[in-house]
């Protein structure tokens, strides 16, 4: 049985035709709708921390798919603390043909799919965030019509998403280039992670920012503070404005490049309107592509 937790755990064989499949669920669906393959199937959605898109992508997913998904609100189990993480897992199993959980510990969705007899889908930890690195893929991919050999500039604060994009560089053959204040960058531990698995070194750590995106083909954000990070939010203001993708440093940019960011965003701060709203935006077809690269991942899983 597979679970979807890292991307590290799948080869690049096996993520790239998840790609394919996405692509061809999506164009399905944009011509008369998805055929019900998952029907009979269902999904049970645990959430710690709420979310717009990963909730609504993965239940309309599921729903276009013909199957079923149950929204499990963070007051309903209390992973680890009403009830035990195994328990939940086990229980869980009993009732559904997989689950996604979107959480604050990465233990935590790693106990689950120890426990689970059925698969377990990563729907964001503080360690990862493997779904949004699938359908950036997607939207780059529909972008250029190939990944390898392009370069991705990430700023800002190096988090889940910038390390689930790092594996996903590795495994799909595109470079990274991040730029993050000092204390704020990759850790060592998954940089050394992706060069295992690529066999060279993938990513470069560019501290000024417009040297950063001087090649970039894409050019990628996140908020300076994520979920659980509040208490930090004033420090992170003094320190990130350098590192805001505003329309003087695209302008240091080639023409073409384009500029993604996994929403929320704060704008004015990570990200300008005339960025987020210009002609070179992405955000939106990305945010779009989480549902059609879910649900490759979900048909992969629960067929």
């Amino acid at each position: 049985m597979r679970h979807f937790l890292d991307l590290a755990d799948w080869s690049s064989e096996e993520l790239m035709r998840l790609i394919d499949e996405a692509v061809f669920l999506k164009k399905e669906f944009r011509t008369g709708g998805n055929r019900p393959i998952l029907q009979g199937k269902s999904l049970a959605m645990v959430f710690q921390k709420p979310s717009l898109r990963t909730r609504v992508s993965f239940e309309m997913g599921m729903q276009q798919l013909g199957g079923y998904a149950l929204y499990i609100s963070p007051n309903e189990i209390g992973l680890g603390k009403r009830e035990s993480i195994a328990d939940v897992a086990r229980v869980l199993g009993g009732y559904v043909n997989g689950v996604m959980a979107r959480v604050f510990a990465h233990e935590h969705v790693t106990e689950l799919a120890k426990w689970s007899p059925v698969p377990i889908i990563n729907g964001l930890s503080d360690y990862n965030h493997p779904c949004q690195a699938m359908a950036d893929v997607l939207t780059i991919y529909e972008e250029f019509g190939q990944l390898r050999d392009l370069t991705v500039a990430y700023l800002g604060d190096s988090n889940n998403v910038t390390r689930s994009l790092l594996i996903a560089a590795a495994k799909f053959g595109f470079k990274m280039v991040v730029s993050s204040p000092e204390g704020y960058s990759l850790d060592q531990e998954v940089i050394a992670k992706a060069r295992g698995i690529a066999g060279y070194e993938v990513v470069q750590l560019i501290t000024d920012p417009q040297e950063a995106v001087r090649n970039a083909d894409v050019i990628y954000t996140d908020t300076w503070t994520s979920m659980g990070q509040e208490d930090e939010a004033e420090q992170r203001r003094k320190v990130f404005p350098p590192y805001q993708v505003n329309y003087p440093l695209l302008q240091m940019a080639p023409a073409h490049t384009i500029v993604m960011h996994c929403l929320p965003a704060h704008r004015g701060e990570e990200i300008t309107d005339s960025v987020a709203d210009g002609p070179q935006s992405r955000l939106f077809p990305q945010a779009e592509n989480r549902l059609h690269a879910q649900k490759a991942i979900l048909v992969q899983l629960l067929r």
